[in-house]
C-alpha cells in the first residue's frame, strides 16, 4: 500500500535535522576552534556558516508554506536558526537540544554547568550567558521553571534574548520572525 507521502515526509524531516545538526557543529567546532584562526578567517568562516543558515532558513519557509502537515515539526527548527541568526543563542550545543525538542538534555546540561561552576571549571560569565539560552528555550518548549529560574531569566535576561521571546512568542507571525532575523544578519554582515 502507498505511504501517501509518510515515509517522504519522515525523509525529509530526516534530511533537515542531519542538515541543521551539520550546520550547528559548524558553528560549534568554530567555537572551539577559534583560538587557532586569526581575526578574519574566523570572521569569514562564522559569516559563511551564517549565510548557509539563512539559506537553510529560507528553504524551510518554502516548504512550510506549501506543506502545512510539516509546520508544527519545523517550526522548532525555524526558532532555532532565527535564534543562531539573531545570535540570541550563542552555544550552538542549546540550539540544537532545543530545536530537537530536548527538554531532559536541556535539565543535563544546565545541572553540570551548576557543578562546573562550583568547581570552578566554568566562568561565571559564561554560566550566565548558557544558563539563560538553556532557561529560555527550556520556557519556549513549555517546561515549567522554579521560581529561582524565572527570578535568573528577568534579572539577567539581554535585549537578544527579550527580542527571541517577543517575537517567537507567536509562530503565526512567521514574517516578524524572519524580518527580525534579517535585520540581526544584516547587523551581523557590517
Amino acid at each position: 500500500m502507498a505511504s501517501r507521502g509518510t515515509t517522504e515526509t519522515s525523509k525529509l524531516k530526516q534530511n533537515l535535522e542531519e542538515q541543521l545538526d551539520r550546520l550547528m557543529q559548524q558553528l560549534q567546532d568554530l567555537e572551539e576552534c577559534r583560538e587557532e584562526l586569526d581575526a578574519d578567517e574566523y570572521e569569514e568562516t562564522k559569516k559563511e556558516t551564517l549565510e548557509q543558515l539563512s539559506e537553510f532558513n529560507d528553504s524551510l519557509k518554502k516548504i512550510m508554506s506549501g506543506d502545512m502537515t510539516l509546520v508544527d515539526e519545523l517550526s522548532g527548527m525555524q526558532l532555532a536558526i532565527q535564534a543562531a541568526i539573531s545570535q540570541a543563542f550563542k552555544t550552538p550545543e542549546v540550539i540544537r537540544m532545543f530545536a530537537k525538542k530536548q527538554p531532559r538534555q536541556l535539565r543535563t546540561r544546565l545541572a553540570e554547568m551548576d557543578r562546573d561552576l562550583m568547581v570552578g571549571k566554568l566562568p561565571r560569565e559564561l554560566y550566565t550567558q548558557q544558563k539563560l539560552e538553556i532557561l529560555t528555550a527550556l520556557r519556549k518548549l513549555g517546561e515549567k521553571l522554579t521560581g529561582d529560574d524565572e527570578m535568573f531569566l528577568s534579572t539577567n535576561a539581554g535585549t537578544a534574548l527579550s527580542q527571541f521571546e517577543r517575537v517567537s512568542t507567536d509562530l503565526g507571525s512567521g514574517d516578524k520572525v524572519f524580518a527580525l532575523a534579517s535585520v540581526e544578519v544584516e547587523k551581523a554582515k557590517q
